[in-house]
């Protein structure tokens, strides 16, 4: 069996895929267990933050495996396999080791060093635990994941690197300034009650905000979530638990609003922060256009401005007029419908007037074919001759200075991306978090912890290339105590005369001579088999013991149940 690891991640797919696949936790549940039952899968868990989904599973098949995996992932996810494939990455023995060794230091972190990480494997390997889809190979590489994360936070200075989500999406509403300076006094407003609001609404009080208020859809989580900022020793803030119902009252009321439920659908609206704008400003809330123009919302149909009037038939003194607008300036249709006296008229007009265009003509500089072929192609697709004057500069409206600050660590997301657009508000959401991560710089302690995760990579590899031969060394020493077993029966019908004292030491005798001989080769084959490529090892001590491999298995069945129910006592 192998492990093998599919998922996607805010490093191989954009927002909008993530977002769309992101798993509740029913939905978790179900594709952990729907993993086990598929044929090529003996363990199966599946880790799931707001920015990457990632199924870990133990196979007997790599092509098989990646396969099923790859289709439960889209199943469970709704996203069609043909949309999903161009995004998915796929980790095999070693190199799924060194990623999820990776995770769990902050390395493939969004904001990298976080810390956080580790809580989110650790409820993983529970759920996993709990359905006793994890067996010896997910337990002990998971449980290794979390000691490699520790290490690397103990040893290194990574936690200079990174910090949370949280701290990482307040420092952007803050534009980069110091987030205790910002948010001092500040009424904030945190909906959900889950591990990263917690997260948020705590960062929040240490930071110095007058107010937190908690709404969550079970009240009773908000309640509790209150109290424990109330009771805090650390903050004096004023903490207090709302319905959902209340959210849009709070809304006018607070600067700082940051959300991050299990929802599948929208919980803020543009609308309703709209209305919470208007609410505190007594005006509108003015919807932002891309080239610096605003407008108050909703939003209106834009139309589009008629282009000038052409310049062609202008000319002083010329009688006709083809400033009218449905006339083009090309061919037959700019004199369609005109009587002949208005042609015989332009018919003079132009011959008297040829003499003082020739004069014109020589005092003008010469003109290049090739542009005169440029300008009549620009003639002919914008239907009039371009200006050559420098257009007049357009003063952009500045944006006002936020009265309200959104954070949405949801995914899917909580608020509507159109608020963006809206005047008076900052909106940091997972998206704009990612785009800000990749210019944030590593800390030199990085490299360090790249090293930790290689060395410990490569002895998990030994510690598991060992473990595969450990059921084979059982197996050869169970076969040797049975063996002993029967030659002292027959020893005793051929000998009844022998008392039990010397019973005891011919027993003793026969048991020293079979483990003297089986240390040398069981410990030698550990050693060997913990090398790269030594699997072979296993194979061969079969061969040579002529071992049942019915009876290896069985062994390692044995083991690998007691490990599955291990996690769940």
């Amino acid at each position: 069996m192998s492990l093998l690891v599919v998922g996607l991640s805010h490093r191989s797919a954009p927002v909008s895929v993530l977002e769309r696949a992101a798993l509740s936790a029913d939905a978790q549940v179900k594709l952990v267990q729907d993993t086990v039952a598929a044929e090529p899968a003996a363990e199966a868990a599946v880790l799931a933050t707001c920015n990457r989904i990632e199924l870990y599973a133990d196979v007997d098949k790599f092509h098989a495996g990646v396969a099923e995996l790859s289709t439960l992932l889209a199943q469970h996810s709704g996203v069609g396999l043909d949309e999903l494939t161009p995004y998915l990455y796929v980790h095999y023995e070693d190199r799924a080791v060194h990623h999820l060794f990776s995770v769990a230091c902050g390395l493939d972190s969004m904001v990298v060093g976080e810390g956080q990480i580790l809580g989110q494997i650790k409820d993983s390997l529970a759920r996993a635990q709990e359905l006793h889809t994890a067996g010896r190979l997910l337990n002990d590489l998971f449980q290794q994941a979390l000691r490699v994360g520790k290490r690397a936070h103990t040893e290194t200075g990574i936690d200079r690197a990174g910090q949370s989500l949280v701290t990482f999406g307040l420092e952007q509403l803050a534009s980069g300034g110091a987030v205790e300076k910002w948010a001092r006094g500040k009424k904030a407003l945190v909906i959900g009650a889950g591990s990263m609001s917690s997260l948020a609404a705590a960062t929040l009080a240490r930071a110095g905000v007058g107010e937190v208020v908690i709404a969550n859809r079970t009240f009773d989580r908000a309640e509790r979530l209150a109290q424990i900022l109330n009771q805090a020793d650390d903050t004096d803030v004023s903490a207090r638990a709302v319905p959902m119902e209340s959210v849009r009252a709070e809304l006018t009321r607070a600067d700082i609003a940051v959300s991050c439920t299990g929802a599948t659908g929208l919980v803020l609206c543009a609308e309703e922060i709209a209305g919470a704008v208007e609410g505190r400003t007594g005006r509108p809330a003015r919807v932002e256009e891309a080239a610096g123009e605003a407008r108050t919302a909703p939003m209106t149909d834009v139309r589009q401005t008629p282009l000038p009037p052409t310049s062609v038939g202008a000319d002083e003194n010329c009688p006709l007029d083809l400033t009218t607008p449905g006339f083009s300036v090309m061919g037959e249709a700019a004199v369609a419908g005109m009587d002949a006296a208005t042609l015989e008229q332009h018919a003079a007009w132009a011959a008297g007037s040829a003499v003082e265009r020739r004069e014109a003509a020589r005092r003008a500089p010469e003109v290049e074919p090739e542009l005169i072929s440029a300008l009549a192609a620009t003639a002919a697709t914008v239907g009039r001759v371009p200006e050559l004057r420098k257009p007049e500069p357009v003063a952009e409206v500045p944006r006002p200075e936020p009265v309200l600050f959104l954070l949405d660590l949801a995914m899917p997301r909580d608020i509507d991306a159109a608020v963006h657009r809206l005047a008076g508000v900052r909106l940091v959401d997972i998206e704009s978090l990612a785009e800000a991560s990749a210019d944030a710089p590593m800390a030199a302690d990085v490299d360090e912890v790249r090293r930790i995760v290689s060395d410990e990579v490569a002895a998990f590899g030994a510690a598991l290339r060992a473990a595969h031969i450990t059921p084979t060394v059982v197996a050869l020493r169970t076969m040797a105590a049975d063996v002993m077993a029967s030659e002292i029966a027959r020893l005793d019908g051929r000998l009844p005369g022998l008392d039990d004292k010397q019973r005891g030491e011919i027993r003793q005798a026969v048991h020293r001579v079979v483990d003297k001989l089986l240390h040398a080769p069981t410990v030698r084959v550990k050693q060997l088999a913990a090398e790269p490529g030594g699997a072979g090892y296993a194979d061969a001590l079969r061969t040579l013991f002529d071992l049942d491999p019915e009876t290896v298995a069985s062994v390692s069945r044995a083991e690998d149940s007691t490990e599955k129910n291990r996690g769940s006592r």
